[in-house]
């Protein structure tokens, strides 16, 4: 499969908060950095990351645009909160081996009453 196609199967599991599938996707020894956060390393934190994560919020990706150029998908997204964010994607072999999100943190935590106070 096309990062891109990566990226379009990894915001559907995201949009289903299906953890299972999201790891399917990543290689064993993925990094996910959400640059508001520290690097998440492996398979096993990066399932306890989403599981806490989908604890705390009901999370949407609406797809602005998905771009692709080599091994390497972009994903510019908002959600109906009207969060916006971007999440580069560097894909090997079928599997996301890197991951880095830029969004608003404190806007999130904000919008979804999250120990802002």
């Amino acid at each position: 499969m096309k990062p891109k196609e990566i990226v379009e199967k990894w915001v559907r599991a995201f949009n289903d908060a299906d953890v299972n599938t999201l790891l399917s996707l990543y290689a064993d020894n993925a990094i996910n950095h959400q640059v508001a956060n520290e690097p998440i390393v492996g398979k096993e934190s990066i399932r306890k990351m989403f599981n806490e994560e989908f604890g705390r919020a009901k999370m949407v990706c609406n797809v602005e645009n998905i771009f692709e150029d080599g091994e390497w998908a972009i994903l510019e997204w908002k959600d109906p909160l009207g969060l916006r964010g971007c999440g580069f994607f560097f894909v090997v072999d079928d599997k996301i081996r890197f991951q880095r999100g830029y969004w608003d943190k404190l806007s999130f935590l904000k919008l979804y009453s999250l120990g802002t106070d």
